[in-house]
């Protein structure tokens, strides 16, 4: 079987893309910080390289000898982090992962992108791999980075032939989110009696269709085109009364006012004001940040999985792992 190189493969999605990769045969190699958390994968046979994505020389020789590269390593966090930070990890990193499948001839790259990177829509008319970009007045050195890198990836493609497809997920819920990462929604969500929440909403997606639609990518995805990974669209009060359902726990849920949030995110981003709410996370909280999987399910074959079903299996593996 081909052998892969995994970056973020002790993250949610890299452990998941990981053990998947692994039931299927695959000979896996990952890179990982040489302080990394690997209690997610450490049940996982896989070669094991210490290094830093954002070095050269580290990334190739991670890459040497691998047939297929998945990038999946990134920033994601929100808040505390400098635009530096971001750029290094989420973008130099990415620059130097191309350079390395260029130099090794490597026969496939995934890109691991994000939805933002294309415009969202509404539930009516949700966004898609035809959309532009829109948010850079969301302020988010995250999104920024990541679609700088994205660019830099399709301009590879076209310059010089980089055997690249780009799968671009939306909010991943499932289980074995070890850290936990997007779970964290889940467990805001459990740990309060009266619970406010925001007024925009997202898509939701399983984390198993992610994988699948990830390997999938490699058999038949385009080189050069993106791909939307996107399950269900749900407002925030839509996935909060599905929690409830599911976790059957005695919740009053209040919706926060736009303007109410906007200004407090304004606030938070007042020089010497440190917190987990500035103007950027209020953006998107208020934002319908809606998309639209067809193409996916089109050209790379997949079928999504319900949200609830997701949701609920996020919800037993937290609760059977102590996490509530």
């Amino acid at each position: 079987m081909k052998k892969v190189l995994i970056t973020g493969a002790n993250g949610f999605l890299g452990s998941n893309l990981t053990r998947e990769l692994y039931r299927l045969g695959y000979d896996i190699r990952i890179i990982v910080r040489p302080n990394a958390d690997l209690k997610g994968i450490a049940d996982i046979p896989c070669e094991v390289f210490f290094g830093q994505i954002d070095n050269i020389e580290h990334v190739l020789n991670a890459v040497k000898g691998c047939d297929i590269v998945i990038h999946a390593a990134c920033i994601t966090e929100q808040w505390g982090i400098s635009f530096e930070e971001y750029e290094k990890v989420n973008f130099i990193a990415t620059r130097h992962i191309t350079a390395a499948c260029l130099a090794y001839q490597v026969q496939q790259f995934i890109y691991v992108s994000t939805a933002n990177t294309i415009a969202p829509g509404n539930k009516q008319n949700p966004g898609n791999e035809l959309n532009g970009f829109t948010l850079f007045n969301a302020n988010s050195g995250y999104i920024n980075s990541k679609y700088l890198a994205q660019q830099y990836v399709l301009e590879q493609v076209a310059a010089k032939q980089l055997p690249a497809v780009v799968v671009n997920p939306t909010f991943m819920i499932g289980p074995n989110d070890v850290k936990p990462s997007s779970g964290k929604l889940i467990l805001y969500g459990l740990k309060h009696r009266l619970l406010f929440y925001p007024p925009g909403g997202k898509n939701f997606v399983h984390i198993k269709d992610v994988c699948r639609g990830i390997i999938n990518a490699i058999e038949k995805g385009k080189t050069g085109d993106c791909y939307l990974l996107a399950g269900q669209n749900l407002s925030y009060g839509e996935f909060f009364r599905l929690l409830r359902k599911i976790s059957g726990k005695r919740q009053l849920l209040i919706r926060i006012p736009r303007f109410v949030l906007k200004f407090a995110g304004m606030i938070g981003s007042l020089p010497g004001i440190s917190g987990k709410l500035n103007y950027s996370t209020a953006y998107m909280l208020c934002l319908d940040n809606y998309y639209s999987g067809k193409k996916s399910e089109r050209e790379l074959h997949l079928q999504y999985t319900p949200v609830e079903t997701a949701v609920s299996g996020a919800f037993t593996w937290f609760k059977e792992n102590n996490y509530i």
